[in-house]
């Protein structure tokens, strides 16, 4: 793999390479995963694009898993996230996904549950992240851990894709795709989108009942320096004071630990 940018260089713009060019020009045996390297990884990502809505489900588990066990970066998990954000707009993933069988529960779209993966990776290696591994490496630590950074690299070009669906029809997946973009835009070259996204942010709290949207959209909000108190509905009130309460517990079980290392708000 290659090794990414020094610290000190500017950030540069990534373009998104077609799903089949990135198939085809990365050397998957050679990029580690979770379980070994990523030899498998091209078949089961060419069958998240079947017509076969069991295929996908497996090929879901076989693609993503490997690449983001317990969290981590890997050097396979930036191909993987480049190509999925690559296939967002495939006519089999764009495809709204409703099961004709009443007697069983319907799944997720796949487009939903890649976005959920994209956005759960980029908060895996966003701000906060980098600022446990420094604190606890040492300043620079980055550069020894080349696939979290070369997966921060990435993501002006996971977001181009991601920002096509902000305003999709269906509320479930441009929530699906707020919740993405927004450690996504962490990246200096995509902080000119908070205003956009905190607009987008108010819309969501308006009509959604979602407690992980609502949490991920309200800390995001207040990280950008927006007041919520105005946004917040009583379940929303709940859930924080339940969190704090979580938050203290886990501090007096770890004699004053406060919780680095993990979101801002549980559960855990």
């Amino acid at each position: 793999m290659t090794l990414s940018p020094s610290r000190t260089e500017q950030p540069r713009p990534a373009s998104l390479p077609p799903s089949r060019t990135l198939l085809d020009s990365t050397n998957w045996g050679s990029l580690a995963t979770a379980c070994g390297t990523g030899e498998s990884l091209p078949a089961a990502l060419t069958l998240l694009t079947s017509s076969d809505p069991v295929i996908r489900e497996s090929a879901l588990r076989n693609a993503l898993g490997p690449v983001t066990h317990q969290n981590s970066i890997y050097e396979a998990t930036v191909p993987v996230a480049l190509f999925v954000a690559a296939i967002l707009d495939h006519p089999t993933i764009t495809a709204v996904e409703r099961s004709q069988d009443t007697a069983t529960p319907p799944t997720r779209p796949i487009l939903v549950q890649l976005l959920d993966w994209l956005g759960d990776t980029a908060r895996d290696a966003d701000d906060e992240c980098a600022a446990i591994d420094e604190g606890s490496n040492g300043e620079g630590c980055l550069d020894e851990y080349p696939p979290m950074r070369a997966f921060r690299d990435a993501r002006p070009a996971i977001f181009s894709a991601v920002r096509a669906l902000l305003g999709h029809d269906h509320a479930d997946l441009r929530h699906a795709a707020l919740i993405a973009a927004i450690p996504l835009i962490e990246h200096p070259l995509l902080t000119r989108h908070q205003a956009d996204l905190a607009d987008r942010a108010r819309a969501l709290l308006a009509i959604s009942s979602d407690r992980h949207h609502r949490d991920r959209v309200l800390n995001a909000l207040k990280a950008w320096g927006h007041d919520t108190s105005t946004l917040e509905n009583t379940a929303d009130v709940a859930a924080r004071e339940h969190y704090a309460r979580l938050r203290a517990e886990r501090a007096s079980w770890n004699g004053g630990w406060t919780g680095g290392g993990y979101s801002a708000d549980p559960p855990f």
